[in-house]
């Protein structure tokens, strides 16, 4: 039994770390299995560098077709488990056929990489940059290593809006003071200042989005998929009759002045 367990054991350890693993910011990534982890967070364009080591067990050697390393970017829907459709690929090649006897490791870079999406995990599909490590063999199956690792925009999220409604307020023209409430309900906090100003039928409204795992808005990625935002409004009046309104809102990146 000790044998079959033995025989289906990887013969080699990889381990893939990026030259400024200790000091990059590091963010959560929830995995399938539902745990969380802290990977390394990368922007597009930056240059993306590391080294591969690769340690056969005790008493074994690797006898390989060659070692490379890969930086993907992959679309997986979820109905589809297991085909990844890549968008980007690019591949660098680190050793030649032969046999490793000892711990080996691999310098390696990518330069200045166009990312052009960000990653994206929702309820049907996820966007996703990985590492891949490939140990090319003739039997046995050839030994890969993964490493997962974010791309996104550090500035700020934002939208624009201008919500318009009409209402129909009766008052007398010696009328001094407005006895009314309205209720704004929303399912995000948010604050509503009401003025009544003359031709004025506007309604501004700011919200935060800092607290919320948003990304930009998509439109069309890769022709697999689209990420919309909308804001669902509920007006509430004294008589309790509900005024409704849904909006299409464009999320986007904006630098930091």
């Amino acid at each position: 039994m000790n044998f079959l367990i033995g025989a289906f054991k990887p013969a080699c350890n990889i381990s893939i770390t990026f030259s400024d693993g200790k000091s990059r910011k590091q963010v959560p990534m929830k995995k399938e299995n539902g745990k969380t982890i802290m990977v390394s967070l990368f922007q597009s364009k930056e240059s993306i560098a590391g080294k591969v080591s690769i340690e056969p067990l005790q008493g074994k050697k690797i006898e390989h077709l060659g070692v490379k390393v890969e930086l993907l970017g992959q679309i997986e829907m979820y109905f589809d488990r297991g085909n990844f459709y890549d968008f980007t690929s690019l591949v660098r090649e680190l050793d030649v056929p032969g046999d490793i006897y000892e711990r080996k490791t691999y310098p390696f870079e990518f330069s200045t990489v166009e990312m052009p999406y960000e990653t994206y995990n929702g309820a049907n599909l996820r966007l996703r940059y990985v590492l891949k490590v490939t140990v090319s063999r003739n039997y046995g199956g050839s030994i890969v290593e993964y490493q997962d690792f974010i791309c996104c925009d550090c500035s700020n999220l934002s939208f624009a809006w201008l919500m318009c409604m009409r209402f129909a307020i009766i008052l007398h023209l010696r009328q001094s003071t407005i006895a009314s409430k309205w209720k704004l309900e929303l399912k995000i906090a948010c604050t509503l200042s009401l003025s009544i100003i003359k031709a004025s039928e506007s309604i501004p409204i700011r919200l935060f989005l800092s607290p919320y795992e948003l990304t930009p808005t998509y439109r069309n990625i890769n022709n697999k998929f689209s990420v919309k935002y909308y804001l669902n409004l509920v007006l509430v009046d004294e008589e309790d009759r509900r005024y409704f309104k849904q909006q299409e809102i464009a999320i986007y990146r904006q630098q930091d002045s």
